[in-house]
């Protein structure tokens, strides 16, 4: 009687405790779905939000003119295949036998199954042709730079870059999350007056890893990069350097090994050469050269060689194929830079424009001499101008840059290259092409100011 009775309160406690359970329960569960349509502080009435768009829809875009394939008699002088590699017969025989033998690639990240034997052949014949120890090959140039940087510089280390860095370094400098002091563009006394600051300041210690970024011709103002006196300073503040040679590998020196060759500056003394195949060498893909220590760390920390698909093998092999010529060939260096040297004279005389790049820059970017524009009025009076020379037969590119993003962003302009291909009568044609676009669609005299 005693076990029963026991049973009994047991049973009954159980449905007490059960129906507190349910009611607690759906007390919660109705005041949680209250609260999403109802906020307290508007005294119970329903929320009205009309939220704003992101963007308006009266916003007009100007978008750029589809030319698709330049055809054999356009003259294309926007294109950055200064050695004109990209009609070479030979390599494009040698890339369609590669696609036969490989198919399109692995589509697979160089450390899991994306190696294949024409990527190590690559970096072999570039270190060789670099005369450095080791490379390694990125399936992007715009990723190479971009992943170099974050690969080496982390959060707690400084960073001092060239106010006119192109985009790609830019984005690097922001994956590295470093600190960062933009010295003025080719400005070496402005970079070391920062750097005695930062010495001052004890920014600069043992303790905290410390770099420069640089270019070898930058690609947004086609100037050279004053590298001797940026290695003394380098040395003297002991900083490591990583030079992005994109525009002077293939480009500059008796054999074409960039701005090192040269300038005479040994390669040693370059912590880290960036370079792209997608300029001189005509096809797609960047690497980076240096001591086997340098370059193997970026094997397990370069973000664009860890996790992107590799190097398709027929593009590897077009790289290896330009390589051929370029070694075969070194007269070629010679020519590109007589026509360089050929194009920025005859720029000097012309009537409406101005214009930046060294002598010896295969990259030249033309301004408008009228200041009293707006930016959005000169982007506007460049593109009439690029789409009229399109017309009678001369490819142009009107500078890209994002605006709001880019830091430093330069003025429109049109970006000139040069290639070996050029000749008296063309650059005769280009420069009249210029002035006489100017005349038909370009900004009047009488044009006020925005």
């Amino acid at each position: 009687m005693i076990l029963i009775g026991v049973f009994d309160i047991a049973s009954w406690w159980a449905i007490v405790i059960a129906f507190q359970v349910v009611v607690i329960s759906t007390y919660y569960f109705w005041n949680k779905k209250k609260s999403k349509t109802y906020d307290p502080l508007c005294n119970g009435k329903a929320i009205e939000w009309n939220p704003i768009p992101i963007v308006e829809h009266d916003v007009t875009v100007e978008e750029p003119p589809v030319m698709g394939r330049i055809d054999e008699n356009v003259l294309n002088v926007g294109s950055s295949s200064f050695l004109a590699l990209d009609k070479e017969e030979s390599i494009m025989d040698d890339a369609l036998k590669s696609l036969e033998k490989y198919g399109v690639g692995s589509c697979g990240p160089r450390g899991f199954y994306g190696t294949i034997d024409v990527h190590l052949e690559l970096e072999e014949r570039l270190a060789k042709f670099l005369e450095v120890e080791e490379t390694c090959v990125y399936s992007y140039g715009f990723s190479t730079i971009a992943s170099a940087i974050p690969s080496y510089s982390k959060k707690k280390d400084i960073i001092f870059a060239d106010e006119c860095v192109w985009f790609a370094i830019q984005k690097g400098l922001d994956a590295s999350r470093s600190t960062i002091r933009f010295f003025k563009h080719n400005d070496m006394d402005h970079l070391e007056k920062l750097l005695e600051e930062a010495q001052k300041k004890k920014e600069l210690n043992p303790r905290r890893r410390a770099f420069i970024v640089a270019e070898g011709i930058y690609f947004n103002t086609g100037e050279m990069c004053p590298l001797k006196r940026l290695v003394q300073l380098a040395r003297k503040y002991k900083l490591r350097i990583i030079l992005d040679e994109s525009l002077t590998i293939g480009v500059l020196g008796k054999n074409g090994r960039g701005l090192t060759e040269h300038l005479g500056v040994p390669r040693e003394e370059i912590d880290l050469i960036v370079g792209s195949l997608e300029h001189s060498f005509a096809t797609i893909g960047g690497f980076c050269a240096g001591t086997h220590f340098i370059v193997e760390h970026q094997r397990l920390s370069g973000l664009g060689y860890c996790f992107s698909a590799s190097l398709p093998p027929m593009l590897t092999q077009a790289a290896i194929s330009a390589l051929n010529v370029i070694e075969g060939k070194p007269s070629i260096f010679q020519e590109l830079s007589d026509n360089s040297k050929k194009l920025n004279r005859a720029l000097s005389q012309l009537k409406h424009y101005k214009f930046r790049g060294d002598e010896a820059s295969p990259i030249k970017h033309i301004y408008l001499k009228k200041d009293d524009l707006t930016d959005r009025l000169k982007h506007s009076y460049l593109r009439n101008i690029t789409n009229y020379c399109l017309e009678k037969g001369v490819a142009m590119t009107l500078a890209a840059y994002i605006r709001d993003v880019e830091i430093n962003c330069p003025e429109p302009s049109i970006r000139l290259t040069s290639s070996r291909k050029l000749t008296d009568d063309t650059i005769s044609l280009i420069c009249s092409l210029l002035d006489e676009a100017y005349e038909k669609v370009g900004p009047k005299p009488e044009l006020q100011p925005v």
